[in-house]
């Protein structure tokens, strides 16, 4: 498991990021390490966590294999029609020349954190999971009629830090 750190100082919310240009910097150090691999890449806000740094977070992530370390904190948006128990949402991606993925964690990050929580959130960690080690959830939430895959539960969640590849701190 790889824990890596990128320094992006453009990477701001107090305007909407320029998601492209970032995302193009991580993809990259993706395809550095990560090449031709299938991956779930969760996006953390460490904002999202008082309390908590993002070292901290980190730790936490490398020895829980997740960032939901607390059972009776609420999670966004884990609610769905079916009731289905989703341990993470992410974007899976097989990673490759021309992969594209972080430019919509970030454009999520800034829109739908708006939208849904009146702010928006900087990305600060990115963990990186093997895909083999989880399962697609198909859900739907309430209000919409589209059914989605974005959930995902560990095959053995006795050892969800098994499923870790890397974790990137983005400074």
């Amino acid at each position: 498991m790889k824990t890596l750190t990128l320094h992006i100082p453009q990477y701001q919310i107090t305007a909407e990021p320029d998601h492209r240009a970032i995302g193009k910097i991580v993809d990259d150090e993706l395809r550095r390490h990560f090449m031709n691999a299938t991956i779930v890449a969760r996006g953390i806000a460490s904002s999202e966590h008082p309390g908590k740094t993002i070292d901290e977070l980190v730790e936490i992530i490398k020895l829980d294999g997740t960032d939901r370390y607390d059972v009776n904190r609420k999670g966004d948006r884990y609610e769905n029609l079916q009731g289905k128990r989703i341990d993470l949402f992410g974007f899976r991606r097989k990673v490759g020349p021309h992969m594209r993925l972080f430019k919509d964690v970030v454009y999520g990050f800034y829109h739908s954190a708006l939208g849904v929580h009146g702010k928006a959130a900087r990305i600060d960690i990115l963990i990186i999971y093997n895909a083999e080690k989880l399962k697609a959830v198909l859900h739907q939430y309430e209000g919409r009629t589209d059914k989605k895959r974005d959930g995902f539960v560990f095959l053995d969640p006795t050892h969800k830090q098994d499923s870790l590849l890397g974790i990137i701190k983005i400074l």
